[in-house]
């Protein structure tokens, strides 16, 4: 799986972002019977300041916020808690791109602490969250909802991480 990760943040070269990306869009494609060699996707690791940024100039909220992700095409589907139209495969010479991802170091770091999960952990959920963003998942509608957090939720599993939906 291709994920071209920029830092921004030099916080998140401790934190191995780039290799918990791989590892999370892998798990989510291959999840969803998507060769990953086939996608590529871009990252970018950032504080709360760059992606209050983003946040404002793409959707008018100009505050901080955990992840962003703008897909390369709108694969949503048409009725609320249908599965969305698979991607077009490239392949390993000419991957094709699903779209773009940032993530805030300073969120991400509270977030984590604030629900005493491990960093790495809560990061990787964001980014599985991000990439089936990236493949029309949302989250807006019940339906929709239900069925994007119940893929994190085997996906996560999959990796061998608890229920991010689960409280204790």
């Amino acid at each position: 799986m291709p994920v071209e990760t920029i830092l921004e943040d030099e916080r998140w070269q401790a934190a191995d972002l780039a290799g918990l990306a791989d590892r999370a869009a892998d798990a989510a494609l291959r999840h969803l019977g998507l060769d990953s060699a086939g996608y590529e996707i871009a990252l970018l690791g950032c504080d709360d300041a760059r992606i209050a940024v983003l946040n404002a100039d793409f959707r008018d909220k100009p505050q901080p916020t955990n992840v962003l992700s703008w897909p390369d095409e709108d694969l949503s589907a048409e009725d609320p808690g249908d599965t969305p139209l698979p991607p077009e495969p490239g392949d390993p010479d000419d991957p094709q791109p699903l779209g773009d991802i940032a993530i805030a170091w300073d969120t991400c770091a509270r977030e984590a602490a604030d629900q005493g999960k491990p960093m790495g952990d809560h990061v990787t959920h964001l980014l599985v969250h991000g990439v089936l963003h990236l493949l029309g998942y949302d989250h807006i509608q019940d339906a929709d909802a239900s069925l994007m957090e119940g893929l994190e939720v085997e996906i996560l599993g999959n990796l061998g991480l608890r229920d991010p939906y689960r409280e204790d």
